[in-house]
């Protein structure tokens, strides 16, 4: 059976879950079904290191009676499992206390009809295929200096999925969907020691994928610049972000502002509706029905159609980020948001990197981070990081093992500017971004 053909089935079991509930006396009930296979093959010193081929698939089963909640789960989907399943969740509510803000989403906010958002391209690659793939890659990385002396591997993954959703007020919906990618972590070796770095490749369409041998030689280059890092200096310096820690920055915004960190009051930005938290000259929106977007879809994870959003319109905070209970919970209006955000854009006006670092003048261009270090209720964070020292607008070292403290509130405050190299690899679309100043402690 094609995968695909498997959506027909899975949605049939959806329903006869529902009709399951209803027989055991649930007033409401959800099913929630993912499915799942793929390959993946990786490599490493031109070898075949690891083969991998995946199929899972499980099914969760939420039923309510009253104001009481249970949930269960299976992976298996024959009848006898399905009714015991939906037993345990009635067992699960019968000892469950009571919670006024439980239940269905609003019927009226479910979809009318389904949306095809370019999201499924298979990829007809064999094991064989994409080892050669992944050798090439490798391969290329490798050659790129004397000084990469060895390799954590190349990878291949190819993956497609299908996600169903049913309720008891009637709305099912289904989609499929596809997810490749392409990677390669290289180590370089110099008298100072060694230095890992990576770089990969990621989109819905195979043929979208960066080439094998550029994947390979950009985390080659990267880990050649990275050789021999010197101490930052201690002080307060601007401070650019590259986009995947941009994007990270924006993760802890938007975590400050999910309805599920405000109800239980355990956000740096609590209570902050209508107040400045980013430049007026930036916005943050989501677009959930973007074309072949990696985290776009027509409903959320209680069923809602999602929707175009603004949370932060021209730096004030527009809306949370809002799940129907959450929403319930704050006498608010679901953002359809159950399950996470769709496709976050920053917009505001974009310059091209060198003039972003020009504008700079002198500071540090942050490529990782690491630690834990970031508190989500008082906003105080400091993390160890690498990087690069900028001078006069030109990289002029790398710079390891120093750490970046400031507070999360200040640092989206004071954003100065934003690059044009959006990383469109992840749910949070984001350029390199200028933070005015942060505090550095390295010599």
């Amino acid at each position: 059976m094609e995968f695909i053909e498997h959506q027909q089935e899975l949605t049939a079991l959806v329903e006869n879950i529902l009709s399951e509930a209803k027989s055991q006396g649930a007033d409401q009930a959800e099913v929630s079904v993912s499915m799942e296979q793929g390959l993946g093959v990786s490599v490493r010193k031109g070898e075949l290191e690891n083969l991998e081929f995946n199929q899972d698939r499980g099914f969760g089963i939420t039923v309510y009676f009253g104001k009481r909640k249970g949930s269960a789960s299976t992976t298996d989907s024959s009848e006898a499992a399905i009714r015991e399943t939906v037993a345990a969740a009635k067992g699960i509510a019968k000892h469950t206390e009571e919670d006024s803000f439980s239940g269905l989403a609003d019927a009226s906010l479910m979809p009318r009809q389904s949306i095809d958002l370019d999201l499924y391209h298979p990829w007809d690659i064999n094991p064989e295929e994409a080892a050669a793939l992944a050798i090439e890659c490798e391969t290329a990385g490798l050659s790129v200096d004397g000084k990469l002396t060895n390799s954590d591997g190349a990878q291949i993954s190819s993956q497609q999925a299908i996600r169903v959703y049913g309720n008891s007020h009637g709305f099912l919906g289904a989609y499929p969907s596809t997810r490749h990618s392409m990677s390669c972590v290289l180590i370089g070796e110099d008298n100072e020691g060694m230095q890992r770095d990576y770089w990969y490749s990621m989109s819905r369409r195979a043929e979208n994928l960066e080439d094998a041998a550029a994947v390979g030689i950009k985390a080659g280059e990267r880990t050649i610049q990275r050789l021999s890092p010197r101490k930052a200096p201690t002080g307060k310096y601007p401070v650019l972000l590259a986009p995947n820690l941009a994007a990270g920055l924006i993760g802890h915004l938007n975590g400050a502002i999910s309805g599920g960190a405000q109800y239980r009051k355990a956000s740096f930005l609590l209570d902050a509706l209508g107040d400045k938290v980013l430049p007026e000259w930036l916005t943050l929106r989501e677009e959930p029905l973007l074309s072949g977007g990696l985290a776009s879809a027509y409903f959320d994870g209680d069923g809602v159609a999602t929707r175009n959003n603004v949370f932060v319109d021209n730096g004030q905070l527009a809306s949370y980020v809002l799940s129907s209970y959450s929403a319930r919970k704050l006498d608010l209006t679901t953002t359809g948001n159950a399950g996470g955000v769709h496709n976050l854009h920053l917009d505001a006006p974009m310059v091209p990197l060198t003039e972003l670092m020009a504008q700079m003048g002198n500071g540090l261009l942050i490529t990782e981070l690491m630690g834990q270090g970031v508190n989500g209720v008082t906003g105080d964070y400091s993390r160890g990081a690498s990087g690069f020292w900028v001078e006069n607008g030109e990289i002029a070292y790398p710079v390891a093992e120093f750490t970046l403290a400031g507070n999360l509130r200040d640092m989206l405050a004071n954003i100065v500017g934003l690059a044009d190299d959006i990383d469109f690899r992840s749910s949070i679309r984001a350029p390199s971004l200028l933070l005015e100043s942060m505090t550095v402690a390295g010599q």
